[in-house]
């Protein structure tokens, strides 16, 4: 009886909710609608935003091409909703020890420089995800530095090695 109204009350707040196939307890769900966030910014996410988020989902979450494009639909719908950080941040710091989390902020930066330039709001963004997830200041950094560098590796010359 207690479960139907609370099934009740869940279809007259979020009816959408059922038609997604990612929970809103799953930490998959949260960590990409965060990477949503960063990458819709600035703007209309650019194709290498894009491409860049599609291979960070798939690779990290071990997700299939169609899998790994109904988390972001998914997730593109939750992120649309959200008022703040919080709730994904939530959900990330109950599923995720330091080093998920860690990597989690990792993929951030590796968004935020997928397009070659960082804006003072994505650069924000990351900082304030990082402080909600318990991502120390010397982490956050150290990892932009990392991905930083890493960009600069691909390319030299002016050309892309990507």
């Amino acid at each position: 009886m207690l479960d139907g109204l609370r099934q009740f009350i869940a279809d007259i707040v979020a009816p959408q909710a059922q038609d997604r196939a990612f929970g809103d307890s799953d930490y998959r769900l949260a960590a990409t609608a965060l990477l949503i966030h960063v990458i819709s910014l600035d703007g209309e996410p650019t194709d290498a935003e894009r491409r860049k988020l599609h291979s960070l989902i798939e690779s990290h979450f071990s997700l299939d091409r169609g899998t790994a494009d109904r988390l972001i639909a998914s997730a593109t719908q939750v992120e649309g909703e959200a008022v703040d950080l919080y709730h994904f941040t939530s959900v990330i710091m109950r599923s995720l020890n330091d080093e998920g989390r860690k990597r989690i902020v990792e993929m951030m930066w590796e968004l935020v420089y997928a397009d070659g330039q960082v804006t003072e709001f994505e650069d924000n963004v990351v900082w304030r995800a990082s402080d909600l997830l318990g991502v120390s200041q010397r982490d956050r950094i150290d990892l932009k530095h990392l991905i930083a560098s890493r960009r600069a590796g691909q390319v030299k010359d002016g050309v892309a090695r990507i």
